[in-house]
């Protein structure tokens, strides 16, 4: 399970130390080998591979006739990018993906269970703080969600 978040730090070659925490369970998962692609908040996602193939699958299994689901398609599996962990930990992020997500220096690396996504850490901070404003001024929550209140 990928969970927490982290600051990372991108160096001038747009490589990402990977958190030691997690090192091991990318080890075991998918023996070292992610996959990063973009998603529609403009941050990165980070699967592990066998995350990634299911993923991938389900996406590709999505009617092509529909405009949303083609537009995912092209998306996701077109940006789509394979990475490996090199002997230090590090994953290198290619320029293109770097730019969708206005990634520049620091970084933070959100666990979402079977993914990470990876947010410039200002636009993260942004954001987070705007989804908590809109969750106060929405109200009450559905009572499923009751219990899940920040």
């Amino acid at each position: 399970m990928l969970r927490g978040a982290t600051k990372v730090t991108l160096d001038d070659k747009g490589r990402m130390v990977l958190p030691t925490r997690y090192r091991e369970q990318i080890a075991e998962l998918g023996q070292g080998h992610l996959v990063v692609t973009v998603d529609r908040d403009q941050c990165l996602l980070i699967y592990p591979l066998p995350e990634w193939e299911q993923t991938e699958r389900k996406l590709m299994s999505l009617p092509s006739l529909n405009p949303q689901a083609r537009r995912l398609q092209r998306l996701m599996v077109g940006y789509a990018t394979d990475l490996e962990l090199d002997g230090h930990g590090r994953v290198l992020l290619p320029p293109e993906l770097r730019e969708f997500a206005r990634l520049e220096r620091h970084g933070m690396l959100i666990g979402q269970g079977n993914r990470f996504e990876l947010w410039d850490e200002a636009r993260w901070s942004e954001r987070r703080d705007q989804w908590l404003k809109s969750e106060e001024a929405a109200g009450d929550l559905p009572s499923e969600l009751d219990s899940l209140k920040l």
